[in-house]
């Protein structure tokens, strides 16, 4: 297919909203390899030994802005993405950025049943 067949086709690529991937540090949180729209991801591990991958991503184009997500982790590497534990909206990449360093601050803390419920409300 040529560029100019490509330009009239709907199979055009669509580029993705510029690189916000920001090199952020947690204490405790070892990161974790991005995704294609992850702003941050780190693991966190609960008191009990439970790991958790906390992930902030950039879901502007499904209107949902900015969402930090929760997922079990087993094995010590597999993200069980389908097995959403917790996922809130943020308007802004700032408001993400603190949201993702509380919910993994959380985690550690032994606190998640506490940030589930009010998440719920």
């Amino acid at each position: 297919m040529t560029l100019e067949t490509m330009e009239n086709s709907e199979q055009m690529l669509i580029p993705i909203a510029g690189n916000e991937q920001q090199t952020l540090e947690i204490a405790g949180a070892a990161p974790v390899r991005f995704q294609t729209l992850d702003v941050a991801r780190h693991v966190a591990i609960a008191p009990n030994g439970k790991r958790y991958v906390v992930a902030t991503f950039n879901d502007q184009r499904l209107k949902r802005d900015y969402v930090t997500a929760i997922y079990p982790q087993q094995g010590g590497y597999l993200t069980l993405i389908r097995l959403v534990t917790a996922e809130s909206s943020s308007e802004t990449i700032e408001e993400a950025i603190q949201k993702h360093t509380r919910f993994i601050q959380t985690i550690q803390q032994g606190k998640l049943q506490e940030l589930l419920a009010s998440l719920a409300k």
